[in-house]
């Protein structure tokens, strides 16, 4: 078999056809991207201007806002550009750098969900001791571990993925590089780097997934022991919103990363990374807005102030 030079573009297939069906469902695509951006852009906006949402428990959620973001922003202009344009084809470094953003945003949202659950279980089990345990700077220390071990992560797979040799017409059955789809093109034997992956995919996503039962388990436990129906009802209202979150995040991304290679599937796997790189980012807010009686007394704040501004300048 003939082998590419390693500056030879790769061809994304993408998601969708050109019929009325596939048109149809590339539309309702773009419309939850956009309300994804809106949505986040808006909570990370309440979350910034609100002095009573100047919280650990909020600092970490406009992290999670500014994630998102940045994933949508990542994989749905290049999808978007394909199937109106016809321009298919991506650049390795184009490549590597989704492959590098993809898993730096997928790796630090596991981490952040973890910081997430830890604030949860500080805020339930020892509300008194909460300012102490949960300060500002640890509240910094643990986003900014998020951001870095997402980041390692990230250019250890695109520096390592991008390192083999690509074989045929670069063609990748997906909408955006994501390293399992590329290493089906590779001349090369991956299974040493496929093996280094899955223990990646181990720390970065099972062992805040064991972080986060733990404190959910130490939350239950303390649930049950309150006598006030009240105070269980706004524990359970908080804790289910992230519970939520958690389980759109690390069902997907199990399913793409853990899967022994025999039982893949192209068609399942751009279902399924649609799904957590376009949906998961819309829902995100949406539960937490929901569900959150301080986000929805900030969000009709800050439209009484915009309603308040239009009128003096009218």
């Amino acid at each position: 078999m003939e082998k590419s030079n390693s500056t030879t573009d790769f061809i994304l297939l993408g998601l969708f056809r050109h019929t009325r069906l596939h048109l149809f469902f590339f539309a309702l695509v773009q419309a939850v991207a956009i309300a994804s951006l809106l949505g986040n852009s808006l909570m990370a906006l309440l979350i910034r201007q609100d002095p009573q949402l100047h919280m650990p428990m909020y600092f970490l959620l406009s992290q999670l806002s500014l994630m998102d973001l940045m994933l949508v922003s990542t994989t749905v202009p290049k999808m978007a550009d394909g199937f109106l344009s016809g321009k298919t084809s991506i650049s390795p470094a184009g490549c590597g750098m989704q492959i590098f953003v993809s898993l730096t945003l997928g790796g630090g949202e596991s981490f952040l969900l973890a910081a997430m659950a830890y604030d949860r279980c500080v805020a339930v089990c020892h509300p008194l001791r909460y300012p102490t345990l949960m300060s500002r700077q640890l509240c910094l220390q643990m986003t900014m571990g998020s951001w870095f071990l997402g980041a390692a992560d990230g250019l250890m797979q695109a520096a390592a993925t991008l390192s083999f040799t690509y074989c045929g017409a670069h063609d990748i059955d997906h909408f955006f590089c994501e390293a399992p789809m590329l290493l089906r093109l590779a001349c090369s034997d991956t299974s040493v780097f496929e093996n280094v992956m899955y223990i990646c995919c181990i720390l970065m996503l099972l062992i805040p997934l064991s972080l986060i039962l733990t404190s959910y388990s130490l939350i239950l436990g303390a649930v049950l022991h309150m006598h006030s129906t009240e105070a269980c009802k706004k524990a359970f209202a908080t804790c289910s919103s992230h519970l939520a979150v958690v389980g759109l995040f690390y069902g997907p991304a199990i399913f793409i990363y853990m899967r022994p290679k025999s039982y893949r599937s192209a068609d399942h796997d751009k279902v399924v990374s649609a799904f957590y790189t376009i949906f998961t980012p819309m829902l995100n807010p949406v539960i937490y807005s929901l569900r959150n009686n301080e986000v929805k007394e900030a969000l009709k704040r800050w439209l009484g102030k915009q309603v308040t501004l239009k009128h003096q300048q009218t």
